[in-house]
């Protein structure tokens, strides 16, 4: 699961202060439970040595409700230079955390990504569509999704009872209008899917319009359609169908953890393209050989399963290992422990990996930590043969 369009929104060089903690303010005294907790996470953070302008900062955004209803997250960034993010999360975590340290903390904006799924939603009657574009920028606090009403120019849509020629005409006017018409909410749908690049199309409504639209749909943009039934144009909003629309998203993410979890099972089973445990991992990453890394939901935290353990890093990102002698070989600086978390989390960014969470199968995982390599290491210089 790729999170670069998360990372690439940070500072990877500088002291940023990384916040996750609950949101939630349902009850009547949800404004004074929020403001303890960040006094705890206050705490926490004076203790790592943040400076009283940045602290002062993040207090004024942790304290302004986020206006979102049910129990929820938030995860907040700030550096010297103000608040660089500030995501609601889509449940709340099961301990808040705040981590000072040089750039993000890498793992917990890849459970942010692991949960935002980017999809259109398309409401389709036989005239038209609205079309709303869930983008990645829709889970910031005060963010708004894009709306659009696509409405086809043919507008002979009703069948007529009766017999003869006039009626076979209209009602081969009425199959022409609903042809043209979906064809033309097919159209935007493939426009939209190649200029976005939306993770899932959800399409809703009448249901031969929207069977005309997938039919219309180019090859694209039909793979990752999904009929999710209840929804209805202009109806507003519809408890149920929004329980459908959830039950979609989780199933979409279950789907897109899967298809990693299953490669990394074939490949440790072949003893080529995988590895597991801390140190092939740490091994793996400081020769820039990993595609995506696996970590265990505790792994994953807040707080991470790994927080306790130290690595030793240099003066690149890349310079890691469990052994401070290594280090010194590495880097032209000294050597420094740093959480085995964070320092495992920067190095997946800084060569572009994916970084994929197990929830249930983390049996496949030694010290909760995997990882699909770049290439086969029995390879000489990392070359794949062709088949």
């Amino acid at each position: 699961m790729h999170f670069q369009w998360l990372t690439e929104q940070l500072p990877s060089d500088e002291m940023l202060a990384t916040v996750v903690m609950d949101a939630s303010r349902d009850t009547e005294s949800g404004d004074r439970t929020v403001a303890a907790r960040w006094s705890e996470l206050r705490r926490s953070l004076d203790r790592q040595g943040i400076t009283k302008e940045m602290a002062a900062v993040l207090e004024e955004q942790a304290l302004q409700p986020t206006r979102a209803s049910g129990p929820h997250g938030r995860l907040i960034v700030a550096g010297e230079s103000g608040i660089l993010m500030d995501r609601l999360l889509l449940f709340p975590p099961r301990k808040d955390e705040a981590v000072l340290s040089i750039g993000p903390d890498v793992f917990a904006l890849a459970r942010e990504a692991d949960d935002t799924v980017r999809y259109l939603l398309a409401e389709i009657d036989r005239t038209g569509a609205d079309i709303t574009l869930y983008d990645s920028t829709s889970g910031a606090v005060g963010g708004e999704p894009h709306r659009e009403s696509v409405d086809g120019e043919h507008d002979v849509l009703n069948k007529i009872r009766g017999g003869g020629l006039s009626h076979k005409r209209i009602e081969s006017r009425v199959e022409d209008s609903w042809d043209r018409n979906a064809e033309t909410v097919a159209a935007d749908l493939d426009r939209i899917v190649l200029e976005r690049r939306p993770d899932l199309v959800v399409v809703t409504g009448d249901v031969r319009a929207v069977a005309l639209v997938q039919g219309a749909l180019g090859a694209a943009a039909r793979e990752m359609t999904e009929h999710v039934q209840g929804g209805a144009r202009h109806n507003g909003v519809n408890g149920a169908f929004e329980t459908r629309i959830d039950e979609a998203l989780e199933e979409f993410r279950v789907r897109r953890r899967s298809v990693v979890i299953d490669r990394f099972r074939q490949e440790l089973g072949r003893n080529a393209m995988a590895v597991t445990g801390i140190n092939r991992v740490l091994d793996a990453l400081r020769k820039a050989q990993v595609e995506e890394l696996l970590i265990s939901d505790e792994a994953a935290g807040p707080v991470s399963t790994l927080a306790d353990s130290k690595v030793w890093v240099g003066d690149k990102p890349l310079e890691l290992s469990m052994h401070r002698d290594e280090i010194r070989q590495l880097s032209s600086g000294d050597a420094r422990a740093r959480r085995a978390d964070l320092a495992l989390g920067t190095a997946a960014a800084v060569q572009d990996a994916g970084i994929t969470i197990v929830y249930h199968d983390d049996e496949i995982l030694t010290d909760g930590v995997g990882a699909l390599l770049r290439w086969d290491p029995a390879k000489p210089s990392g070359v794949v043969e062709p088949g």
